[in-house]
């Protein structure tokens, strides 16, 4: 269990900033608790104070970093300008964050190690995709509510979003099959996403 809650947040984001640059080169298992606590520059005692097993400290770091991300990704998803500029952001932000360095590293090592440890797999899910669609859908229910939307199943159009806004550029950037996309082929994709998506769930 992480016992990190009481003890100093700076050392915690210290070791939780080494385990993320061991994670992207070392993979989930070829990870070892004795490298990640050589790279964040503490003890093994330290570490072990705040992660008592390398799953929690893969945990946190999947956690606090979709945190983060997603408080950004949904910061401006209110209820008082137009459905399709709230859409344009977020759809925007959440493509960025699945193409940065972070979100491609977190992607990577979940999927190379989903079949031999499911539950890394299962809480990342919770914790980023899971809470995305959640944000998303109680957005578009509200939308609904107020009558500028008309959406039956909020959650399965959260996530035909976000699908949309993925199309052509994240899976090939996944697979290194493409560089970073410059902003306004990001911006094209969302277009297109927020044309298809308005004249499904668009109340005009």
């Amino acid at each position: 269990m992480d016992v990190g809650v009481s003890l100093s947040p700076e050392k915690r984001a210290q070791i939780l900033n080494g385990a993320a640059a061991v994670f992207a080169a070392d993979g989930y298992e070829g990870a070892s608790m004795a490298r990640i606590a050589s790279v964040a520059g503490v003890s093994k005692g330290t570490l072990y104070n705040y992660f008592d097993s390398k799953a929690a400290l893969f945990t946190a770091y999947v956690a606090e970093t979709c945190d983060r991300n997603l408080a950004r990704v949904f910061d401006t998803a209110d209820h008082n300008g137009d459905p399709a500029a709230v859409l344009r952001d977020i759809g925007k932000r959440m493509v960025q964050m699945m193409l940065s360095a972070p979100g491609l590293a977190i992607y990577r090592v979940v999927i190379a190690e989903a079949v031999k440890f499911p539950d890394l797999a299962r809480g990342f899910f919770d914790a980023g995709p899971a809470r995305a669609i959640g944000f998303m859908a109680d957005w578009l229910a509200e939308e609904t509510r107020r009558g500028r939307l008309s959406v039956a199943e909020p959650a399965f159009a959260a996530e035909q979003f976000f699908n949309l806004c993925q199309t052509h550029l994240v899976l090939r950037r996944k697979l290194e099959m493409l560089p970073d996309p410059a902003e306004a082929e990001i911006d094209r994709v969302i277009e297109a996403a927020i044309g298809m998506f308005l004249r499904t769930y668009g109340t005009v």
